[in-house]
């Protein structure tokens, strides 16, 4: 479905607004990322002191859900905590949508999410990792392995579809206030409220995914169980 009323599109690519606007912001975080790490300073600056505070504390976040061991997973969960609010927020701008709002992109993160938190179980454990999938007790392997691959593979759509369902709700929400405010001074301001709660979604949604994804961390780096 083609978007016209977007203000960047790329010949070609118009019945796919969520591609354009994820590379976008790809681009504008990697941008921001060089200028604020380009010239570090031992009293940080605004850009750099901001960072500063964010990064450490996703990583204090990432150190009590995991444990010591959480910091060193602050590459992916801070890289999907900027982009999924970045993504989320940027919808509520007129001109603009949510890259967050397609499944493919909240698929292919969930799918990353998934693929990664495998690896680090399979490097911590080695071959012994399958017994999270088998059960400690061999006879109870046949039950359990259909039971752990069927809930393992679900988080993967539940990651994807509850962000999408989200975010698209709100967007199309705001689009249809937007139209009647159009047509009536009266309910002009009925898209404010939303726009507050838009906020509000936003960094809900952007906790859950990456509170979830943390916590799919820590159960592959537990002993078997």
């Amino acid at each position: 479905m083609e978007h016209p009323y977007l203000f960047i599109q790329i010949p070609g690519f118009e019945a796919y607004p969520h591609v354009t606007y994820t590379w976008m912001l790809m681009v504008l975080l990697a941008v921001v990322s060089f200028a604020t790490t380009r010239s570090m300073h031992l009293v940080p600056l605004r850009l750099q002191n901001f960072f500063e505070v964010v990064v450490e504390g996703i990583a204090d976040f990432m150190r009590d859900v995991i444990g010591p061991e959480g910091p060193k997973y602050v590459f992916l969960i801070g890289t999907l905590a900027l982009f999924i609010l970045t993504s989320n927020l940027v919808g509520m701008i007129p001109g603009f949508t949510s890259p967050t709002n397609n499944l493919n992109t909240n698929a292919a993160m969930a799918i990353t999410v998934f693929f990664i938190y495998h690896f680090i179980g399979i490097r911590k454990h080695g071959l012994a990792y399958v017994k999270q999938f088998t059960g400690p007790i061999i006879w109870l392997a046949p039950l359990l392995l259909p039971i752990e691959l069927i809930g393992h593979f679900a988080r993967i759509l539940s990651l994807s579809v509850r962000l999408f369902g989200n975010i698209m709700g709100h967007d199309i929400m705001l689009i249809i206030l937007g139209v009647l405010a159009g047509l009536s001074a009266f309910i002009f301001w009925a898209p404010v409220p939303m726009i507050f709660m838009g906020i509000f979604v936003s960094f809900i949604q952007t906790f859950v995914f990456v509170l979830l994804s943390t916590i799919y961390i820590a159960l592959a780096l537990e002993e078997e169980h």
